[in-house]
């Protein structure tokens, strides 16, 4: 463990349980939304989930947690003056770094372009822990916009959310790419509960033929299911989005896409999640950071 993060590590045993408890109240549902492949939409229904929950009154938090190539801040069309890097760094807290976005969403925007960002250190990763323990504000919901691909940092991110959600196209590539990224998770850090969310299908038939096969191969090769949670469909308001720099539930909120985004976080809302492993939001776990390492 590199010196600062020993430091912190030190500091948050002998801080008073007292303490801890009132700085989490153990209610935020922490969901990670991943890919095993880049180009599925990811960011993109991350951003859209955050909005629509926050427009109906969850109080919520979006994570920009691809560090190094981050662009939830080109999505939603802001700059944002400080970001993770500048929180890692000791230069900013973390409540000067958040900022808020469209619909009230609150945002942690990450750096772009810096090599050192692409795999968190221990005590860079103690130091967002102990960052978003203190924060003032409690949120109904944190999603995590992880990187694509299996990189550890991915791993990471999806091992501390209490859900994990897994999006994925009708591509062949792309069904490959979540198998081996569900694998990498369920195997090597004992992740057991997953759900699919496909993006881009033409109809609710392709859609359920993606989750069949995905399904099918877990069942078969890793003795794992998988959840489903639903579908987006192909829609040509996205790229309108994407190039307005607006959110499509915002610009376009009576496209096709966009009212299967509100009914899929509907579900979210009244689908309470089964009670984690550990009892309690893994986000605060400290020994999630030695298992990742």
């Amino acid at each position: 463990m590199d010196q600062v993060g020993m430091l912190r590590e030190m500091k948050t045993k002998m801080m008073p349980p007292a303490i801890m408890q009132k700085r989490h109240n153990g209610n935020t549902r922490v969901i990670a939304v991943t890919s095993g492949k880049g180009g599925v939409g990811k960011t993109n229904i991350t951003a859209n989930f955050a909005y629509i929950l926050s427009k109906i009154g969850k109080r919520t938090l979006l994570l920009d947690a691809d560090a190094g190539l981050a662009n939830i801040d080109v999505i939603l069309g802001i700059t944002p003056k400080y970001n993770l890097h500048h929180v890692l760094r000791g230069e900013k807290n973390l409540s000067e770094a958040v900022v808020e976005g469209p619909g009230g969403v609150k945002i942690l925007p990450a750096a772009s372009g810096i090599p050192e960002m692409a795999e968190l250190s221990k005590g860079q990763k103690f130091t967002l822990l102990e960052e978003l323990d203190g924060l003032d504000e409690d949120f109904d919901f944190m999603l995590i916009d992880t990187a694509a691909g299996i990189a550890g940092n991915v791993m990471y991110f999806n091992m501390v959310a209490g859900e994990i959600i897994v999006v994925a196209s009708p591509e062949p590539t792309s069904l490959t790419d979540a198998y081996a990224l569900i694998k990498v998770l369920y195997q090597g850090y004992a992740a057991r509960r997953f759900t699919l969310l496909v993006n881009m299908a033409g109809d609710s038939n392709e859609a359920g033929e993606v989750y069949s096969r995905l399904s099918n191969a877990t069942n078969h090769f890793l003795d794992l299911p998988i959840e489903y949670l639903g579908y987006i469909p192909h829609d040509r308001n996205v790229s309108k989005a994407v190039k307005k720099q607006k959110l499509l539930s915002e610009a376009f909120p009576d496209s096709k896409a966009s009212k299967s985004m509100s009914e899929i976080v509907e579900e979210l809302c009244r689908k309470q999640p089964k009670d984690y492993e550990d009892g309690t939001i893994k986000f605060f776990d400290r020994s999630i950071i030695d298992k990742n390492d």
